[in-house]
């Protein structure tokens, strides 16, 4: 693709970093298939008591928010769609647009699936400016994947982060190294990168509530509430200085899922086809990522919260479900659990290696086309049709672990 062609803004030439975050990703991408939703309050999420994760701007207007219970959503907001998460979609358009990002330069640094800082210091020559960099940015992504981000650009990746988070949705803003200061004092202390709640509250505790009465306050303070380290770092990001650099990405050291069942389970039927699930859609992912791994964990959280995991390392790497699958239930039959009841599963792929540097040795009894390769050919087939349109036939029909009787609320899975 050529570079763009926008025209340059003034007073950003010394923006090095830009941030680019998807708006409402994983509810953007699942309304790709269910377009007749968009404008509708819609909370992407599962059962009763997972939590939501993602809501469209219209949600988010009743008080919706992401990590926020089901349940609280759903009293929120009693007109909300809620649509089951296609983890292999958003998987897919992830990939997509970092690879996206990789075209400009290839320093990025994914900060999950939906956002990632660019180091753009050595890219002016070839695409240009930093604005036109960001505008041929967005242009792409909605091009391509039909959904839009947000671009914040800065000297600095914490007023990048900043940035972007002013921009939302679908916008830029670049703040030059002239502009940080009067761009960051007068917003809340909750705006900088990294202040939770706890230490919200602590700096409204000491009368602290902008960014630029947190700047003037002496160091000395700020020491005797937050420590040496924390004290250095807010007075710091409250001047707009971070010298933290844009580190591209490594390759991830471990591949998985886990899932909450809407009650706690104790069949072991139901236990080893969601063990399926799991297996499937990290096989799927490990995939769509060219890595493959050798050791299975499952991890098991009773109804009492109670957490344990198990672990048993392959002879050969693998990115087959059927192997993953059947690893995990191993490590599960090997627990003699006797139908205790179970709360949450996760199944996770560890000893991640490249694929294309990965050595596997074919046994003497396996066929010249095996399971590695139906599962690619179910992958093909799935990036055209949807992620349903292949499956085991032990996974089709309903949900495991849902109850019965569901509350009355409008579910597309």
């Amino acid at each position: 693709m050529g570079a763009p062609t926008a025209p340059g803004a003034p007073g950003v030439d010394d923006v090095t970093v830009l941030h680019v975050d998807m708006d409402a990703f994983y509810a953007s991408v699942s309304l790709l298939d269910h377009p007749d939703l968009r404008g509708l309050p819609v909370v992407v999420g599962g059962g009763w008591r997972s939590v939501v994760l993602s809501a469209t701007y219209e949600a988010r207007a009743y008080g919706v928010r992401s990590g926020m219970p089901m349940a609280t959503a759903r009293r929120l907001c009693p007109p909300a769609v809620v649509v089951r998460p296609d983890h292999d979609a958003y998987a897919r358009v992830s990939e997509a647009v970092m690879a996206i990002f990789a075209e400009v330069t290839p320093r990025v640094e994914p900060v999950s699936m939906e956002e990632a800082f660019l180091d753009v210091s050595a890219a002016g020559r070839q695409w240009g400016d930093p604005a036109a960099i960001g505008q041929w940015i967005r242009d792409t992504v909605a091009d391509e994947q039909r959904i839009t981000c947000s671009v914040g650009g800065a000297p600095t990746k914490a007023v990048a982060k900043m940035a972007s988070r002013a921009a939302k949705p679908d916008g830029m803003r670049l703040v030059g190294r002239a502009e940080v200061v009067p761009f960051l004092h007068p917003m809340p202390v909750a705006a900088l990168w990294g202040v939770g709640e706890a230490t919200e509250g602590e700096l409204h505790r000491l009368g602290l509530h902008t960014v630029g009465q947190l700047a003037h306050v002496p160091v000395a303070t700020l020491r005797r509430a937050f420590g040496e380290q924390g004290a250095a770092r807010l007075h710091a990001l409250a001047w707009g200085r971070d010298d933290d650099p844009v580190t591209p990405a490594r390759v991830e050291r471990s591949v998985g899922s886990s899932e909450t069942f809407s009650h706690d389970v104790d069949d072991p039927e139901v236990i080893r086809r969601q063990l399926l699930h799991l297996s499937e859609r990290t096989a799927s992912r490990m995939r769509h990522a060219g890595v493959m791994g050798r050791t299975v964990v499952l991890t098991v959280r009773f109804s009492d919260f109670t957490t344990i995991t198990r672990s048993r390392t392959v002879a050969v790497p693998t990115d087959v479900t059927r192997e993953v699958h059947a690893t995990a239930c191993a490590l599960y039959a090997g627990l003699g659990l006797q139908r205790a009841r179970i709360r949450l599963l996760g199944v996770r792929v560890e000893g991640i290696t490249t694929a294309e540097e990965t050595l596997v040795q074919g046994r003497l009894d396996e066929p010249e086309r095996g399971w590695r390769d139906a599962e690619r050919a179910m992958d093909r087939a799935a990036a055209r049709f949807g992620s349903d349109a292949v499956r085991p036939a032990s996974l089709l029909g309903r949900r495991e672990g849902t109850p019965a009787t569901a509350p009355r609320v409008t579910v597309i899975s």
